[in-house]
């Protein structure tokens, strides 16, 4: 395993690591092993520390303190050791969007907080937005080279947040949830691979002011409760 594309994207035909952390964020994932906890701590530390391709299966053993032996038993091979911390990062993105506007009290908030909490997660994770950073060439490809997927595996998540506010009555019936998610997820992805000359991503307070000129009209006309 040399690269991120190849663990985001998964075998032809096969779901992909987004996909599957997707499905362990909405279902819930069983809880890892005290062993495999610690070497998928390692790999996360020396993926950190010296990128994906120059790291080795010792490396790791190394950084965990113990046999490669035991890192073979627990994956047999570099790419599935990769796939595993890839998912666990893209599995906690998913937890860390729902804590993040659990507390918000409108539709148009979540939609915020939302917005700012993915580009700050993704960009600050020391793996993800590491890579992103340093190694563009190894990530972005995944996000527009894959036929779609990992952006539909995003839309797909998001629209599911937006079902359950028209099922409250936040959001009207004749909206297209798809279509709304769709494109505010494409307007993070432009962000995170595109710099932007205009807007600080680091600077909170204008990324809220973007999200609420442009991304809470999607929604409509806001819902006014009944009398």
């Amino acid at each position: 395993m040399e690269s991120v594309p190849s663990a985001l994207m998964g075998p032809s035909g096969s779901p992909s690591v987004l996909e599957i952390a997707f499905t362990e964020a909405t279902e819930g994932a069983d809880q890892d092993d005290e062993v495999t906890v610690r070497l998928l701590d390692a790999a996360y530390e020396q993926f950190c520390r010296m990128g994906i391709k120059r790291s080795t299966m010792a490396d790791v053993a190394r950084l965990a303190g113990v046999s490669r032996i035991t890192v073979y038993r627990r994956f047999a091979t570099k790419e599935k050791l990769v796939e595993q911390v890839v998912r666990r990062e893209f599995r906690r993105y998913f937890d860390r969007f729902i804590v993040d506007i659990q507390d918000a009290e409108t539709v148009a908030d979540r939609v915020v907080l939302g917005f700012v909490s993915s580009l700050r997660v993704i960009r600050h994770n020391r793996l993800i937005g590491g890579l992103m950073a340093a190694e563009p060439d190894a990530v972005v490809p995944s996000m527009t080279g894959d036929g779609g997927r990992t952006l539909a595996v995003v839309r797909q998540f998001l629209a599911s947040r937006l079902r359950r506010e028209q099922r409250a009555g936040n959001v009207s019936d004749e909206v297209d949830v798809n279509l709304v998610a769709e494109m505010m997820v494409r307007v993070c992805a432009s962000f995170l691979v595109i710099p932007s000359q205009v807007i600080d991503l680091d600077d909170d307070e204008q990324m809220h002011a973007v999200a609420r000129q442009f991304l809470v009209p999607m929604l409509g006309p806001p819902h006014t409760p009944h009398a």
